[in-house]
């Protein structure tokens, strides 16, 4: 059996319970070594051979999996964060449905909710903005035209885009040229959850600059948009008392 386990953003103590629970009865780990917290691995069972992917490729990760199936072994793949964001999980599953082998996700804590967390943020503020984007910039790989930057930025809803720290020049550029004003409010998140997590408050076209102040270039999730701000949003219309809802008499009868 093979589990796929969403590691969270990196605090050891935001990881599932259910996920700490398949990491200790795992007789094989295969963790992301480069973004992955090793605390994590504390919770292996003595003999458990633990392996980081950061050096192998797909082909090396399967014939460990593999390895491990056929010695009638538990193999737990542990990735960052929550393994449907940027996992790279479904080539994988692909060749354990090729091999018959079977498999169970469990999700995890992604960082763009830590990232919020680390700047006391709500996302979908009334009156302001009620969808995220996440995505990321096209560097050496791609991303398809209609999901450019620019495109989604003509939304001007609330965007957190992953993987794109080292490029924030081009970011900023691609951000005000789909519509965002330069002066419109952004933030960097590094390493949120972790110990050395660091947070920048700034605008769109000062990423680049507040970046390279606070030694910034990698690990780091950048989040844009008026939610940021958390300023001039409406009151939540579900807790206000003219409401009616299912469970509660409004006092607005018209």
């Amino acid at each position: 059996m093979v589990y796929f386990v969403g590691a969270g953003p990196g605090a050891p103590d935001l990881i599932t319970v259910r996920g700490q629970k398949w990491i200790r009865q795992a007789d094989v780990v295969i963790y992301a070594g480069s973004l992955v917290n090793p605390e994590l691995l504390r919770e292996t069972k003595e003999g458990c051979q633990v392996y980081d992917s950061a050096r192998m490729t797909l082909e090396q990760v399967a014939e460990v999996i593999l390895e491990a199936e056929h010695k009638g072994k538990t193999t737990v793949r542990l990735h960052t964060g929550d393994p449907c964001l940027y996992g790279a999980i479904r080539e994988q599953m692909d060749i354990l449905d090729q091999e018959n082998i079977a498999y169970e996700v469990c999700p995890g804590v992604s960082s763009f909710c830590a990232a919020a967390a680390a700047l006391d943020m709500e996302y979908t503020l009334p009156g302001v903005s009620q969808s995220v984007v996440i995505t990321r910039m096209a560097g050496r790989t791609p991303v398809p035209d209609r999901e450019s930057i620019a495109a989604f930025a003509a939304h001007k809803a609330t965007m957190v885009i992953f993987l794109s720290a080292g490029m924030l020049h081009n970011l900023s550029r691609e951000l005000i040229k789909g519509g965002y004003e330069p002066d419109t409010p952004a933030a960097i998140v590094y390493k949120a959850s972790w110990p050395e997590e660091k947070t920048v408050v700034c605008t769109v076209d000062t990423l680049a600059e507040r970046a390279r102040e606070n030694g910034i270039t990698k690990t780091a999730l950048i989040l844009v948009g008026q939610g940021v701000s958390q300023k001039s949003y409406d009151r939540s219309r579900l807790y206000h008392p003219d409401f009616t809802t299912g469970y509660r008499e409004g006092t607005d009868t018209k």
